[in-house]
């Protein structure tokens, strides 16, 4: 029998959960607001404001209107939202969503995944910044964890009917996608991409784009839309550029990566002992500013990463799995001549650009057998997530924040 391939992608999801966060919604404890107080210095009348609903909802009940939807993924981004925005309300104090689960999408979800453990779609909370009045979702479905197979290269994507569903439900005028992402670019120097010099991308980077695109090669492979791309013409707010370089500046100490060297005293180590750590101090990179305008957010079927050998800065500005499915339901609810939101998406970099001489699974000189365990690449883009999903996304959330303030 063939040795199970791990699933890091799962992983990612997963990091961090506990058997609450499958279970109902917890009475928010009385000690959350100061845990989760960021310190962040909010200008003044612009901090978020956690709304409470009056009666706790149905499960099954239609989601609340509101002017900005907010969408992630995985606990870590839905942690960091939650402290940004709904500081006092964590992530088990906000209300699950179950709509329509048992008749319409538990038949398309395959056995073992997120959503079926947690029996629902999703959780939910409110926020006010400024007057504009969000509403923060947090999804158990997930485009390479969800379908089920109906050809070679074809599967169910349930993801695909729940942003529509939330999009028909709320209402709202923006819809904004959240959360960590792989960087492409590289952190050591600047890139040339369609003519354009572009900044590198570090650790804690934030990336707002206009634009996501399918790189699907497994279960969608065949798709008609595996590789097509899509983009908003929103125009991106950057009024409050001033404020979140001094917002981001406040936990840069936690992006610290540490000093480096062999993982045996029977290598060469370099002079010192270790190659040393770097302090990053995250930026905001805006697609027609700082990177192509519409360069593309990436969205894979499989646990994919920039590395320094791959190219993938030509392709897109980061890699996740899942933007793309949002422009698609924008452009079907556009040729069906309905009114639709404008959209964004804001992704931080949870991991770097990934050493590409590094031996991955692919590298003949390592047993085939012993391949999944010495994909030193993957080791590490795991690793990063692992280490700074959080911190990374506490960046994301406030940039949510800049371009609604």
């Amino acid at each position: 029998m063939p040795p199970v391939e791990p699933d890091f992608a799962r992983h990612i999801i997963e990091h961090g959960t506990t058997e609450e966060d499958y279970g109902p919604r917890l009475a928010p404890p009385a000690h959350a607001a100061a845990l989760a107080d960021l310190g962040l210095p909010w200008p003044a009348g612009t901090a978020p404001i956690p709304v409470p609903l009056d009666l706790e909802p149905d499960p099954d009940d239609r989601l609340p209107s509101a002017d900005v939807l907010v969408v992630t993924w995985t606990v870590d981004e839905v942690t960091a939202l939650a402290d940004v925005f709904t500081p006092g309300f964590d992530r088990k104090s906000w209300y699950r969503y179950a709509r329509l689960f048992q008749s319409h999408y538990k038949p398309l979800i395959r056995d073992g995944a997120p959503a079926r453990r947690a029996n629902r779609l999703g959780s939910y909370f409110q926020a006010d910044v400024a007057g504009v009045r969000l509403l923060l979702y947090k999804s158990e479905l997930h485009l390479n964890q969800d379908g089920i197979r109906t050809a070679p290269g074809k599967a169910t994507l349930p993801v695909k009917d729940m942003l529509r569903q939330l999009i028909d439900e709320v209402q709202p005028r923006l819809v904004i996608t959240v959360g960590t992402a792989g960087a492409t670019f590289p952190p050591d120097r600047v890139t040339t991409v369609n003519g354009m010099t572009c900044p590198p991308h570090e650790l804690g980077d934030v990336m707002i784009t206009r634009g996501a695109k399918f790189r699907l090669s497994q279960e969608f492979a065949n798709e008609a839309f595996a590789h097509m791309a899509y983009h908003s013409e929103f125009s991106i707010p950057q009024t409050r550029l001033t404020a979140v370089n001094e917002l981001l500046a406040v936990h840069a100490p936690k992006l610290r990566e540490p000093g480096l060297g062999p993982p045996s005293t029977k290598y060469g180590w370099p002079t010192g002992g270790l190659v040393p750590g770097h302090t990053n101090t995250p930026n905001l990179l805006i697609d027609g500013r700082d990177f192509p305008a519409f360069h593309p957010m990436l969205s894979t079927d499989f646990f994919e990463f920039g590395t320094s050998t791959n190219g993938l800065e030509q392709e897109g500005c980061g890699v996740e799995m899942g933007d793309a499915v949002l422009g698609m339901v924008v452009e079907e609810m556009k040729a069906e001549g309905l009114p639709v939101p404008d959209w964004l998406v804001i992704r931080n970099a949870s991991d770097p650009q990934i050493n590409g001489k590094l031996p991955d699974r692919n590298d003949p000189s390592i047993h085939s057998a012993m391949r999944r365990k010495l994909d030193m690449q993957a080791h590490w883009a795991v690793w990063y997530y692992e280490t700074y999903g959080y911190w990374t996304s506490v960046n994301s959330a406030i940039a949510v924040w800049a371009v609604v303030a």
